[in-house]
């Protein structure tokens, strides 16, 4: 769907492309790999059109085996649900990408903690496209007084950025 041009283009005007490893650039993969990406690009897990890495989780089976197997380099049968540990697990591979922007949803941030995400996981969906009643629906479950006291995850969140080399405050 992208015109031959348009890499040399975003190479030439210095600008940066949006990697989502569930929706590689290249058709012959089913999956990006996040340790590939160029250092010129923003990398994330979902955007406002689809759904949270916890909804895609549990929207096919099979393609979750395949990430399970391939990807991530577990053996045996993917969980059925997207624990907090293996959200983590995907938020960390993302946070050590090349890409000079790593740029997460707060579903996808708050997927990591058992106590902090959404129990409703169709309600952490923001936009469907395809359907024009559900457009930009999203409301946090949240506060923000109480995503300030949330001090595991934010805790959780902040060390993951240290560990990874994102902190800007070196």
């Amino acid at each position: 769907m992208i015109p031959d041009c348009v890499p040399w283009v975003m190479k030439e005007l210095q600008i940066l492309s949006l990697e989502i490893q569930r929706m590689p650039k290249s058709r012959a993969l089913e999956f990006g790999s996040v340790g590939d990406y160029p250092y010129r690009s923003v990398c994330t897990i979902s955007t406002h059109d689809m759904s949270t890495l916890r909804g895609w989780w549990k929207e096919d089976y099979q393609q979750t085996q395949r990430f399970f197997n391939n990807v991530l380099g577990h053996y045996g049968a993917a969980p059925e649900k997207a624990s907090g540990n293996l959200c983590e697990e995907v938020v960390k591979q993302h946070l050590y990408s090349n890409s000079i922007f790593c740029v997460l949803t707060l579903q996808d941030w708050l997927s990591m903690s058992e106590e902090w995400r959404n129990p409703n996981i169709e309600a952490e969906r923001i936009n469907v496209p395809a359907n024009p009643k559900h457009y930009w629906r999203y409301r946090m479950h949240l506060s923000l007084e109480d995503l300030m006291q949330a001090d595991s995850i934010n805790t959780k969140i902040r060390e993951l950025i240290v560990l990874t080399g994102r902190n800007p405050q070196k």
